[in-house]
């Protein structure tokens, strides 16, 4: 896939979301108060961030969007799928992130988003309890009406493109099967014949979304794009694809953390984190089939930085088989606390002639601030690969996820040192915007 500088976004931006629960609706409303110079998108990156192009006396520190054509944030249309039936502003009124000052001067924009019915298995979500929901011959039905959604969206609202981002609960875990996940025509065969074991209703929309043009990004830690099936279909459609799971709180300190302990050489003999929560999604992850699926996604990001066979000195203790440190990640449903997550994490390290020392790390988050930007980023920046040729997984995001996608059929490592990750959207945005990638990734 060669390099190209993107081409400059026509028309406005359709921003279809699976979900419109805290997340969403506290996105949704930051960018049209945003648009009405009525609060500040602070956390997004490509509002915010300054990145340099050049070197010696060309150097120039730029925002992205004076390096690339990045869509406005006027230019963007939103429209949402969801199993409850409450439009934009109920929802965020329901979710109680926001505060009423900071809803009513957008009402009536956010009133005119109401959910399209959504593709929902209760099977995948058992404790969510919407009416708002398709009725769906089989699998591949499902698909089509989700096509169809899209098609209609695209007609009623005349936007250009359109980028579907999935801001739903967390399904239960789909384990990769390779008679089913392992190419797109056992994919679609499976669609058919309505395997609905192996078939989640994400993967009916990340099929649909890229069969209409559309590039699809993965917010939840869900298997669906994250199987060679899908990849092939990101490489037929010419259609980026990025997941998996916003890295808001918790790993982010990870991610961005670990890499100290490592740099300084000190030793590690446990990591043990865990969450409280009380919003829909605390209320989903109670459920354990659900939490596997996350869990798989928290701890993967710790291993890839801190490498046991990299450092057995360093890393290769704590287990009782002795090889690794102790990782463990717990997360609590606590209803009181609704969006605001709290994070601790107890970090047991050791250093010069092997003596114990502990941080303690107590993130107090609002797990929807942190994600809507996120959002943002995600969908400015897949829409920008899209109009750069850019198709198949796009790694340069990894810096917004929990668990980057990167192909494991070839054994790839992915990148989960939040430093590398930035080298990594740094060089991308170069590359778009017609500079060279100069950094390296050490």
């Amino acid at each position: 896939m060669a390099n190209q500088k993107a081409e400059a976004p026509k028309g406005k931006l359709g921003v279809l979301v699976v979900g419109l629960g805290a997340v969403t609706s506290t996105f949704m409303a930051g960018v049209l108060a945003a648009r009405k110079g009525l609060a500040k998108p602070v956390g997004s990156m490509t509002q915010y961030d300054k990145i340099r192009v050049g070197k010696g006396d060309d150097k120039k520190y730029l925002h992205y969007k004076d390096i690339v054509p990045l869509a406005e944030l006027d230019d963007i249309v939103f429209g949402a799928w969801d199993v409850y039936p409450a439009n934009a502003f109920e929802s965020a009124v329901n979710a109680e992130v926001l505060k009423a000052k900071d809803i009513l001067p957008i009402q009536e924009e956010l009133e005119a988003i109401k959910p399209m019915k959504a593709a929902f298995d209760k099977n995948y979500a058992k404790r969510l309890d919407g009416d708002n929901v398709k009725d769906c011959k089989d699998r591949w039905d499902m698909v089509e009406q989700i096509r169809e959604d899209i098609r209609n969206f695209k007609k009623e609202t005349g936007v250009d493109r359109v980028v579907v981002l999935w801001a739903a609960s967390t399904e239960v875990y789909v384990p990769v099967d390779e008679k089913v996940h392992g190419s797109l025509e056992a994919l679609e065969a499976a669609m058919k014949a309505d395997d609905k074991e192996h078939i989640a209703p994400s993967m009916c929309y990340a099929y649909a979304a890229l069969s209409e043009g559309a590039p699809f990004i993965m917010g939840a830690p869900n298997t669906t794009v994250d199987i060679p099936a899908m990849w092939e279909l990101a490489e037929k459609t010419k259609m980026p694809i990025a997941g998996k799971d916003f890295k808001t709180g918790q790993t982010l300190v990870k991610s961005g953390f670990a890499p100290i302990i490592g740099t300084r050489c000190l030793g590690l003999s446990g990591w043990f984190s865990t969450n409280i929560l009380g919003n829909r999604d605390g209320l989903v992850l109670d459920e354990p089939a659900n939490f596997r699926t996350k869990e798989v996604s928290k701890l993967s990001t710790l291993e890839s930085i801190l490498v046991p066979e990299d450092q057995p000195d360093l890393y290769g203790h704590g287990n009782d088989e002795d090889t690794q440190y102790y990782h463990k990640v717990r997360i609590n449903y606590y209803p009181p606390r609704n969006d605001n997550k709290e994070g601790w994490d107890n970090i047991d390290i050791f250093g010069w002639m092997g003596y114990p020392m502990q941080i303690k790390i107590n993130f107090l988050c609002r797990d929807s601030i942190l994600a809507a930007p996120l959002c943002l980023d995600l969908v400015l920046l897949s829409d920008l690969a899209q109009r750069a040729g850019r198709y198949g997984i796009q790694r340069f995001l990894s810096f917004f996820l929990k668990s980057p996608m990167h192909d494991y059929t070839k054994d790839e490592v992915p990148v989960n040192n939040l430093f590398q990750q930035y080298v990594m959207l740094k060089n991308a945005i170069r590359e778009m915007g017609g500079y060279e990638a100069d950094e390296e990734i050490d």
